[in-house]
């Protein structure tokens, strides 16, 4: 076999990463921002290359084969070390710029009163924070770390050529403005609250997971505002506009504060829910990079002083 023959053209590569990664052609010509059709010829080009299927039309998405699955497995690791090298020498190892995605709840309810003490303390650093909903594609050369709230449900899709560190893994648990918890109707159980106005941030599947959790017959939709960002739900339960699900990671201060009150049954608490944890996610190549590195031990050390500890429950 000639060497040529065992360089695929990078094109068809990519477009076969992107696929495999996100289980759709017309997902992956959005990522690399060429057409769908596109992404196919390359796929049939990368097939008829090797001469073996890598990818099976499964429902509405693809999957990858037997064969695919271990060839992806290798590819990925080379174009993310491709794409790692070429941005160590288009902006040098030892840039001070450091580029941090975070979600916007965790963003706006917690970092943002801390992150001075991080840039206080390092001034040789020049944060770019972004509070954002997207998972950036670690692999491009604008991002160095991202802080994410995984659910439990979601982890086992975390892409592999991440490296991913746990920060906290906080209960949640139903909260409301003072005035409001007061003129509920006496709560003897959970599925008393299916009863009250719910709030949600992009889906009910939070509060489902949530009254699955106390063992509590739902019906196939839960109504209720969906307001997108935790930040926004928060805010709507302090003005009363229904029950929200919280932790006190996020919600220390207003607890506290008596601006939201947990709230519990009249028979007996709740039982305890776990529904996600907020991570600290980056590349691995990347991951002991001087800037992201102090950025991890900062986050890490200021995560674990107990943020999250147990606030007094109200029954309405």
């Amino acid at each position: 076999m000639s060497n040529a023959k065992l360089y695929p053209p990078l094109a068809a590569l990519r477009a076969f990463d992107a696929v495999a990664r996100l289980g759709g052609i017309r997902k992956a010509g959005k990522e690399l921002g060429t057409d769908h059709a596109v992404v196919s010829r390359h796929i049939r080009t990368l097939e008829d290359w090797v001469g073996a299927a890598l990818l099976v039309r499964e429902g509405g998405g693809y999957q990858l084969t037997e064969v695919g699955q271990a060839y992806h497995h290798q590819i990925e690791s080379a174009l993310a070390t491709i794409a790692a090298a070429t941005g160590a020498l288009i902006q040098g190892e030892e840039r001070s710029q450091l580029r941090i995605w975070c979600v916007p709840g965790f963003a706006f309810l917690w970092l943002s009163d801390r992150l001075g003490e991080f840039v206080e303390g390092n001034p040789d650093i020049d944060l770019d924070f972004r509070p954002s909903d997207d998972l950036p594609d670690f692999r491009a050369k604008d991002i160095d770390g991202a802080i994410r709230y995984v659910r439990t449900w979601e982890e086992a899709a975390i892409p592999r050529h991440v490296h991913s560190l746990e920060l906290a893994r906080p209960t949640v648990f139903p909260v409301a403005a003072p005035a409001l918890a007061a003129a509920l109707p006496t709560l003897t159980s959970a599925a008393d609250l299916l009863g009250c106005t719910l709030l949600h941030e992009d889906s009910d599947a939070e509060w489902r997971h949530w009254f699955a959790a106390q063992s509590v017959q739902m019906p196939d939709a839960l109504p209720g505002t969906r307001l997108w960002h935790a930040h926004l739900t928060l805010n709507a339960a302090r003005q009363g506009q229904g029950v929200a699900l919280a932790n006190p990671l996020l919600l220390r201060d207003d607890l506290e504060a008596g601006r939201l009150v947990r709230i519990e049954a009249r028979d007996g608490p709740f039982a305890r829910v776990v529904l996600g944890s907020y991570r600290l996610m980056a590349r691995e190549d990347r991951w002991n990079a001087a800037g992201l590195a102090r950025f991890r031990r900062w986050l890490t050390a200021r995560t674990s002083v107990g943020d999250h500890a147990p606030v007094a429950a109200v029954v309405p």
